[in-house]
């Protein structure tokens, strides 16, 4: 095989070796069907049981109560910013959004498109996203108060959820989502795109409690409901089922290889630790957030000047350090270390980064 590179690219992203492998030596006869998983029917046995295993995996994992729904919906969490407002809303009752940068603008957006209610209660616009708002008052006879756990852009992460004062949370996790233990009880709906942590891109897995389903209008077309995909197992038309497949690999690596989550929020912990030592020990590092806002999966950062930067992101993928480059829209760097990013890559992201800050040096004192 020919060699890997350390990827931390922001999604899609990087998947567990061992998934990959079972991917490959599985994909022409799937379990000796003689056929592969791209090509059984979506309603046979063989995929009915792939489609199960992801769903109580993911039951057992959050340790989700009978009430909660696990969905797979296409379109990824961009289709939730319009299916959460369409189907949750209620009649004469606010939405409260808090907008923590891009994906909250974007669900914000959605929702006001429809007419809606809109309140964004809180806001961390004033300082270009860098931190998250705990000022805040949740209205009362909200529907709902929305947020995004984790800001793949910014680099800011919710380290304990808003206070929804009794009112129903939802949230984008699709980039921290399966990365650490959930309390579900004060949500009654979350989302994740499965591309960051739980496998290729395709489907938003949506976790959803019974109560939220009853508020769901009849008169909403069929595909735009969440009561269609709960009502026939996610089966009501032809689903991901490659996507699927391999989100269930990922949970079972995640349940028997890895422990379940509180190992994996271990892992994660010490892995963001050994970037943000390396940045804040650092005279030519330094991270674009508040401390106590940064995120465990995405750890956003410049480097010096605009020279020494394009320097650094040209010898990190010489190197074999793949991904660094931060989003478009607000450049510098970014290392994405999702739960598949091992120790070992993050280890030598660090290692570089100490190497290449000794050459600068000596670079701009010469």
């Amino acid at each position: 095989m020919e060699q890997r590179v350390h990827n931390f690219n922001p999604g899609p992203a990087t998947l567990p070796l061992p998934v990959l492998e079972e991917i490959k030596e599985n994909f022409l006869s799937f379990r000796g069907s003689g056929m592969s998983i791209t090509e059984i029917s979506h309603r046979s046995r063989e995929f009915d049981e792939v489609l199960t295993d992801a769903i109580d995996r993911t039951r057992r994992l959050l340790k989700l109560t009978d009430d909660y729904h696990v969905l797979f919906i296409q379109g990824g969490a961009s289709m939730q910013y319009c299916m959460i407002p369409i189907n949750l809303a209620l009649p004469g009752k606010p939405l409260n959004y808090i907008n923590t940068g891009t994906w909250s603008t974007k669900a914000i957006k959605e929702a006001q498109i429809q007419g809606k209610d809109v309140r964004v209660i809180a806001t961390s616009e004033d300082r270009d996203f860098s931190y998250l708002p705990t000022d805040f008052r949740v209205d009362k006879d909200a529907s709902y108060l929305h947020f995004t756990s984790n800001n793949t852009i910014k680099g800011t992460q919710w380290h304990h959820y808003p206070d929804g004062e009794g009112v129903p949370l939802i949230s984008d996790m699709s980039s921290d989502f399966m990365s650490y233990p959930i309390n579900m009880k004060p949500f009654g709906l979350i989302y994740a795109g499965a591309q960051k942590n739980i496998g290729p891109a395709g489907v938003a897995m949506v976790i959803i409690r019974e109560d939220m389903l009853k508020r769901v209008p009849d008169t909403l077309p069929t595909m735009l409901r969440y009561t269609t995909f709960k009502d026939n197992k996610s089966l009501f038309n032809t689903p991901p089922t490659f996507t699927i497949y391999v989100i269930d690999l990922v949970l079972t690596w995640l349940e028997e290889t890895v422990g379940g989550l509180k190992e994996i929020e271990k892992i994660n912990k010490e892995k963001a630790s050994l970037i943000y030592e390396v940045i804040d020990n650092s005279e030519i590092y330094r991270g674009t957030t508040e401390i106590k806002s940064r995120s465990l999966m995405n750890v956003t950062f410049r480097v010096g000047d605009e020279e020494l930067e394009q320097r650094f992101l040209v010898e990190t993928t010489k190197n074999g350090l793949h991904g660094l480059k931060g989003h478009k829209s607000v450049g510098g760097c970014r290392a994405s270390l999702y739960n598949a990013v091992t120790i070992e890559s993050v280890r030598d992201l660090a290692r570089f980064m100490r190497e290449f800050e000794g050459t600068a040096r000596r670079f701009i004192q010469a």
